[in-house]
């Protein structure tokens, strides 16, 4: 055997190996994809037959009992412009929702600011603040529709400290109880908002504050041009989360106010509900719920979207 046949052996050697090695690389990813087989199965079996049976029955006038249906093309949908109920619901989905993105948003990021500061009772705030967002949105809602009451604390209280003219019926009034439903929706959830933006703030460095410290930036222009830049993605994660329950309210507005006063605070989503098990009309509420759906879709998709833009441009 020559020199070079000598070592060409061990690189054949070398090469076997890396190709098996290679060989039971591929043969060990491979069939991990069929680990993935059963919940993309279910996923199917679940929402997405669902779904897509859902969008059939929107152009059926199907009324969730009857097996019999007929094809109604987009007669529910061009209903929906001419119902004024649906109209109002949606303005107040949309009113609803921008309401919750600012307020909310903006009451949890001045709670972070708090709670993040240096003060000794910082941790026992943050718990107290965020224990709203831990209970069930159906008890927080019954919790305040006893309080808004006629008869409730909340009048009591002002009965105590000023005239009967302060009491008011909170969820009776349609001038007020739209803005009741934001204000519990806001007292739960802000909490929530606040410790996103205060897992932000906690990220950043304490260097970069130090510095424009001794650059003569003050609070509030140390706030807009170091601690707002490095906010973008958790500020981008709670409006995205606002926005979307924002349109999708349902539970905390049924148990507050049923929709009521007439149809002063109903949203789509209760709107929908009412016309499939009270009224009968599935195919109506289908077509409902396919709108609403479009609308939250096109809504979160923008929505990411700027703000992404934003993000790459303040970083």
């Amino acid at each position: 055997m020559t020199r070079s046949d000598r070592h060409a052996a061990p690189a054949a050697v070398a090469a076997r190996r890396t190709d098996r090695r290679s060989g039971d690389r591929r043969g060990r990813i491979t069939p991990s994809w069929w680990f993935a087989a059963p919940a993309l199965l279910l996923f199917a079996f679940v929402v997405l037959v669902p779904s897509g049976r859902g969008v059939y029955y929107a152009f059926t006038d199907w009324d969730g009992l009857d097996p019999s249906y007929s094809m109604v093309g987009l007669d529910n949908f061009t209903a929906m412009l001419s119902d004024d109920d649906a109209v109002q619901a949606l303005g107040n989905t949309l009113l609803i929702a921008v309401a919750i993105t600012v307020v909310q948003n903006g009451v949890g990021l001045l709670l972070a600011l708090g709670v993040n500061s240096a003060i000794r009772s910082r941790n026992v705030l943050r718990v107290l603040l965020f224990a709203p967002a831990v209970v069930t949105p159906v008890v927080t809602a019954y919790l305040w529709r006893n309080l808004l009451g006629p008869d409730g604390a909340v009048n009591s209280l002002l009965g105590l400290v000023g005239p009967d003219s302060w009491k008011q019926d909170w969820l009776g009034d349609p001038d007020l109880a739209l803005w009741c439903v934001v204000g519990v929706i806001v007292w739960q959830f802000a909490g929530y908002s606040m410790v996103i933006f205060l897992a932000g703030l906690q990220s950043i460095p304490k260097e970069i504050h130090e510095a424009a410290d001794i650059d003569g930036a003050g609070p509030v222009r140390r706030f807009w041009s170091v601690t707002r830049p490095l906010l973008a993605p958790a500020l981008t994660i709670n409006l995205m989360l606002s926005v979307i329950g924002g349109l999708k309210l349902f539970d905390q507005v049924y148990a507050l106010t049923g929709g009521g006063p007439g149809h002063a605070t109903d949203t789509l989503s209760t709107l929908i509900y009412k016309d499939a098990f009270t009224l009968g009309e599935f195919g109506y509420s289908i077509a409902l719920a396919v709108v609403l759906t479009i609308i939250v879709a096109v809504a979160s998709t923008g929505q990411y979207l700027g703000l992404a833009r934003h993000e790459r441009s303040a970083s």
